[in-house]
């Protein structure tokens, strides 16, 4: 009976319904903190799996399969805009689009270019709408009856726009609004943070190649003399020579970049290796934004080829300068030289060797002969005859010397080891001034020769043919000559002997020249020198150069 009264007191007072009540806005409010939970887990998750490194594509295709999760759509596309343009770059599902990725889509009339310029969310049905617009006939197309477009913004920086479709009327309630909002608001942060990071990959890459490309060497020290970074010409250079330590093998490279680093100033040093590579080395302090010096670059340039190049200028300089003046010369002198090698030697005859007079006379003979023999010197640089160029047997041409050269040779006690290649191939050339080229090579040989201690002297010549050159080898076992001198030699006038005139081997380095060979040295100093006249086969005959 009690709780009959209880059950219609409570019936009149409405406490009973009110309980239910109750319980139905707790269920519903339950359920909607469950959904807002889901909703940030997803977001969490969307944005932890983002990296920051990963392609655009990636990231857009992971941030589309988590959002299925919580949202029911049947079409979501991604368009941002690149370089003014509004661009389609994303498509869900991939054959659900009737245009290409990559394709343009044009501002006039455009419902997407509408929600990015006034930065508004755009709900819009297309079945029954008589709203037209240019992206209406494409969605229409995939059956799709309601459309949202969001525009993607990240501090009043237009971005792109987010667009998703369902196929049926379902109504787009506030909350998913609410939370399409929001991840929108991250994925903007997130594409523009993906775009300024391939801006500066993409810059970081063009200067690593543009500083790779450059030929010659850059090295980047720091405050404790480390290489922070060096190019590939740098690397190959002194990998070739095999240094393990630039700075302990470059003193003075070390002492310039700590100079540099003191003086926070440019500095400038020229490196000169035994091989006769000749490198200039430049460095220049680098200060950071805040104007503090943190390294030196060192610029190192090979300029080995610019001053053998510089060298020869100044070589054919001398020699043009020489031609023009000995035309001169010769009319000049030869005149008054041979009257008195004339004179000088009928005097001779006419006094006896004891006579005081004698000597006299035989050193005005002896001075005519040098004088003369310096004007044939000369005479070679500027002669203009025609030479007929013909075949010419290389071994040969070094009897025909030898034969001439080798009782004077013997006399001084200067032994001859021969060791000519038989059946070599002819050359195109002159014979005459091949051989005195082989003169010039045993004459310089024997001089050297001469100046040494050495009991046993000894001359070896060999000949051979090589990737298709002839080869004349003059080996001597002599003073040799300095590794300063080396580089000289070949100029003229350059000679270290007390009766030379310094042409000899200009003349010799000159006819190789025109017969398109060249002459190589190596020597040491004490231990002697070793020549070698490389001259092309040729198969034309019968060509007349001028020597």
């Amino acid at each position: 009976m009690l709780e009959e009264k209880q059950e219609m007191i409570a019936q009149l007072t409405g406490i009973k319904s009110s309980k239910k009540n109750y319980y139905t806005e707790l269920k519903k409010t339950v359920e909607q903190l469950e959904k807002k939970n889901l909703q940030l887990e997803i977001m969490n998750e969307i944005m932890k799996s983002i990296k920051v490194d990963m392609p655009l594509d990636n990231i857009l295709s992971n941030m589309i399969d988590k959002l299925q999760m919580l949202i029911d759509f049947d079409h979501i596309s991604i368009s941002l805009l690149q370089n003014n343009k509004l661009v389609l770059v994303n498509v869900y599902p991939k054959d659900s689009r009737c245009v290409k990725i990559g394709s343009t889509i044009f501002e006039h009339n455009s419902l997407y270019w509408t929600a990015l310029n006034e930065k508004k969310i755009i709900l819009q049905e297309l079945v029954g709408s008589p709203i037209h617009f240019y992206e209406k006939k494409h969605l229409a197309a995939l059956h799709l009856q309601t459309i949202l477009v969001l525009p993607i913004y990240s501090k009043n920086k237009k971005i792109g726009v987010l667009c998703m479709g369902r196929t049926d009327q379902t109504i787009w309630n506030e909350d998913e609004l609410s939370f399409l909002e929001q991840l929108t608001d991250h994925l903007a942060i997130t594409i523009e943070n993906v775009q300024l990071y391939g801006e500066v990959l993409h810059a970081k890459q063009q200067w690593e190649d543009t500083f790779k490309a450059v030929d010659d060497m850059i090295i980047v020290f720091d405050k404790d003399l480390h290489i922070l970074q060096y190019n590939d010409a740098a690397n190959d250079f002194y990998q070739i020579r095999k240094k393990t330590n630039l700075l302990i093998n470059e003193p003075s490279l070390k002492q310039l970049i700590i100079d540099t680093f003191n003086a926070q100033k440019a500095g400038y040093l020229e490196l000169n290796y035994p091989d006769q590579t000749i490198c200039e080395v430049y460095s220049y302090p680098i200060h950071n934004k805040e104007n503090n010096l943190y390294g030196v670059i060192a610029y190192i340039k090979d300029v080995t080829g610019k001053r053998k190049m510089e060298a020869q200028l100044i070589h054919s300089g001398k020699l043009a300068a020489i031609g023009e003046m000995a035309a001169g010369i010769a009319h000049e002198l030869n005149s008054p030289l041979t009257a008195i090698l004339g004179n000088s030697q009928l005097l001779l005859r006419d006094f006896s060797k004891e006579d005081p007079v004698f000597s006299l006379l035989y050193d005005i003979k002896k001075c005519g002969d040098r004088c003369k023999q310096i004007i044939k010197s000369l005479l070679t640089f500027s002669r203009q005859d025609e030479y007929i160029f013909e075949p010419v047997s290389l071994n040969e041409a070094v009897s025909q010397v030898l034969n001439l050269v080798k009782y004077q040779f013997e006399k001084n006690q200067i032994q001859f080891h021969i060791h000519l290649q038989p059946d070599l191939p002819l050359i195109e050339g002159s014979r005459t001034q091949i051989e005195q080229i082989i003169i010039n090579l045993l004459l310089n040989a024997k001089d050297a020769l001469e100046q040494t201690s050495r009991q046993e002297k000894a001359i070896t010549i060999k000949t051979s043919y090589q990737h298709n050159e002839l080869h004349l080898t003059v080996k001597d076992n002599g003073i040799g000559i300095e590794e300063e001198r080396i580089s000289n030699i070949f100029h003229p006038f350059h000679t270290t002997k007390k009766s030379g005139t310094g042409l000899g081997l200009s003349v010799s380095l000159g006819i190789a020249k025109k017969h398109n060979g060249s002459i190589d040295v190596i020597s040491q100093l004490n231990k002697g020198s070793t020549f070698t006249l490389k001259l092309p086969v040729q198969s034309s005959q019968g060509t007349e150069v001028k020597m």
